[in-house]
C-alpha cells in the first residue's frame, strides 16, 4: 500500500514575482472515526464493540479535560499532545497579559513508533 499524492503548484511567499514551482501534495485515503475503530478494536480482543466506543469518547474526553487544565497528556508510544500558545510581545515582562495571547493550537507529537511508520512508507502519484 502507498500514499498517493499529487502535484499542486505553489508561488514563494518570501518572493512573489519568482516562477511557480511545483510541489507533492499528499492525497487522504478516505476517513476512520471512532465506531470504525471501536469496531476494528473489538474484533481484536474480547471487549464488544460498544465496550471499545465507550472507551475511545471517555479518552476523548479525558484528553480535552486535561488540556484544558494546561497538563502534557502522554499516551505512550502513540504520542503526547499539549496546548501551545502564540502572544505579541511586551518591552517588560510585567505587561504581559492573557490579552497578548493572539492564537493556541494543540501540538502532536508523535512517539518512536509512529515516527517509524515514516520511514518505511512508499508513495504512489495519483494519475
Amino acid at each position: 500500500m502507498a500514499i498517493k499524492f499529487k502535484t499542486l503548484p505553489r508561488l514563494n511567499p518570501q518572493d512573489m514575482e519568482a516562477p511557480q514551482k511545483y510541489y507533492a501534495s499528499s492525497i487522504g485515503n478516505g476517513e476512520t472515526d471512532m465506531e470504525a475503530l471501536a469496531e476494528m478494536i473489538a474484533y481484536q480482543s474480547t471487549l464488544t464493540d460498544t465496550d471499545c466506543y465507550a472507551v475511545l469518547r471517555s479518552l476523548e474526553h479525558n484528553i480535552i479535560n486535561e488540556l484544558k487544565q494546561g497538563r502534557i497528556v502522554k499516551l505512550g508510544s502513540l504520542g503526547n499532545f499539549q496546548v501551545s500558545i502564540s502572544a505579541k510581545g511586551q518591552e517588560n515582562a510585567e505587561d504581559v497579559t492573557a490579552n497578548d495571547i493572539v492564537k493556541s493550537r494543540i501540538l502532536f507529537r508523535p512517539g518512536k513508533k509512529l515516527r517509524n511508520l515514516l520511514l518505511n512508507l512508499s508513495y504512489q502519484k495519483a494519475g
